[in-house]
């Protein structure tokens, strides 16, 4: 019986109610009930007043509008909820974002704690510090990573990680520049062009936007665009060892590369977030290929050596010889954003950074790569030993598997619902990296192993 035909037997006690009662609940229409003598009435529904919503008068920022679904590892972790509400007792193991696993080590922490303490006295107070860095953490870095590369603690400009830097690099560039990205490549250089107005209208039958010059990494060209196919871009990013694919530029490609952006003019944003990770003779900065100070920056971050995902502290190099086509130094525009939008990393982070540094952070740090690393190889073993072609994982802590003729979404829905599994799918970096998943390494061993356990079982 619907609510339009609900009849009701009004106790004789209602007449007190003036020949009408009125029936109010949260959860139900507003009933208005005439009073009948014989104690039955029928009901008559009043429809709820609408109620206005109130709206701005400033226009959204149509560039977001531009943006596709929802950013990837947020999507990623939605789904994950999602499983975890079908099957609530499943124990998922999360091989998917790129977020650190194993304790900081004790060394940097307790260098952390000291600066923290020390907060609480008068003598070891302090405020605010340089928006650039502490002079010590810049020149340590410097001397760790830059030795006899030109690179001077000036050149360097301390953050609170890498992805902030980039979008603070796109601020930095404007509106008006085109960028150029490998495909596949991590999705916030793509997001923060869209948003900074940088590119045209998403194409969806070919999975890209307008306005950026996609550089196809595959395996046929061994995850290394060809230059001579690419054109002029303002702006190129490049990630080695690259995030998703796991590779690592060679010596001559990175040559390669500097060559092409002096011929164009343009400017490499070159991150290396993972060059920790090489362990041949890759290059580990851009500044190693002569030439490059002349057309290159680089972003940095303690996140995947020493476990900073959530400590956030990183750094950004920008050479004195990095000009703009005025001859105006790109530094000095960089440190006027970095004053203007950031007042520097957390001195307390920035403790933690310097013992990073100390020789025995660099061996705790090398320690914690080489864990890392040893989950990598336990995961390429096991899919290689399944029948798949396996990619990078050699100079990264990224598995790139590939599912030839599959949707990446569906290959990741499969081994999320029949594993109960989180990785990444390659479709999410990409169009190129359709067919292809992402295996992160950073995990506990036991769940690594586990995970390989229930890998063998789904594909054997």
């Amino acid at each position: 019986m619907s609510l339009f035909q609900l009849s009701a037997t009004i106790p004789s006690s209602s007449s007190s109610f003036l020949g009408q009662t009125t029936l109010n609940s949260s959860r139900t229409p507003r009933v208005s009930v005439p009073w009948r003598s014989r104690g039955t009435c029928k009901c008559v529904v009043m429809q709820p007043t609408e109620t206005s919503v109130y709206k701005t008068k400033v226009s959204r920022n149509g560039n977001m509008a531009k943006l596709q679904a929802g950013y990837l590892f947020p999507e990623i972790a939605r789904r994950r909820s999602a499983h975890l509400l079908k099957y609530p007792d499943a124990q998922v193991i999360s091989l998917g974002i790129g977020d650190t696993t194993e304790p900081i080590p004790e060394v940097i922490t307790s260098a952390m704690a000291m600066r923290a303490n020390a907060l609480s006295t008068v003598e070891g107070y302090s405020g605010y510090g340089a928006e650039q860095g502490e002079k010590k953490l810049r020149a340590a870095i410097a001397a760790t990573y830059y030795r006899d590369l030109g690179i001077e603690e000036t050149d360097i400009f301390v953050s609170d990680g890498a992805k902030c830097d980039i979008s603070r690099l796109q601020l930095l560039f404007g509106s008006k520049v085109k960028i150029a990205v490998q495909d596949p490549s991590y999705p916030a250089y793509v997001d923060s062009s869209v948003i900074m107005g940088q590119t045209d209208l998403f194409d969806k039958d070919i999975e890209k936007y307008g306005n950026i010059e996609y550089m196809k990494c595959t395996p046929e060209n061994g995850f290394f665009p060809d230059l001579s196919t690419i054109s002029r871009a303002d702006v190129i990013f490049f990630c080695s060892p690259n995030n998703p694919t796991g590779s690592a530029a060679t010596r001559d490609q990175l040559k390669q590369l500097v060559q092409f952006a002096r011929d164009n003019g343009s400017i490499i944003v070159y991150d290396s977030a993972y060059a920790m990770y090489i362990s041949d003779d890759c290059p580990r900065s851009i500044f190693e290929i002569p030439g490059a100070k002349e057309v290159a920056l680089e972003t940095a971050s303690f996140s995947k050596y020493a476990g900073f995902t959530g400590v956030r502290l990183g750094w950004t190099v920008v050479p004195k010889d990095l000009l703009f086509s005025d001859g105006f130094p790109v530094a000095r525009d960089f440190n006027r954003i970095v004053c203007t939008c950031f007042n520097g990393a957390s001195n307390i982070s920035q403790a933690g950074g310097l013992a990073c540094l100390s020789p025995e952070g660099l061996k705790a740090m090398s320690d914690v790569v080489g864990f890392y690393k040893e989950n990598t190889q336990i995961i390429v073993d096991t899919f290689t030993s399944l029948g798949f072609k396996v990619y990078g994982g050699k100079n990264a802590p990224y598995v790139w598997v590939h599912f030839p003729g599959r949707s990446s979404w569906d290959v990741f829905a499969e081994i999320l619902e029949k594993a109960h599994i989180v990785t990444t799918p390659g479709s999410g970096f990409g169009p190129a990296g359709d067919g292809f998943i992402r295996v992160s390494a950073f995990g506990h061993r036991e769940n690594v192993l586990e995970a390989s356990r229930r890998l063998k079982q789904l594909y054997k």
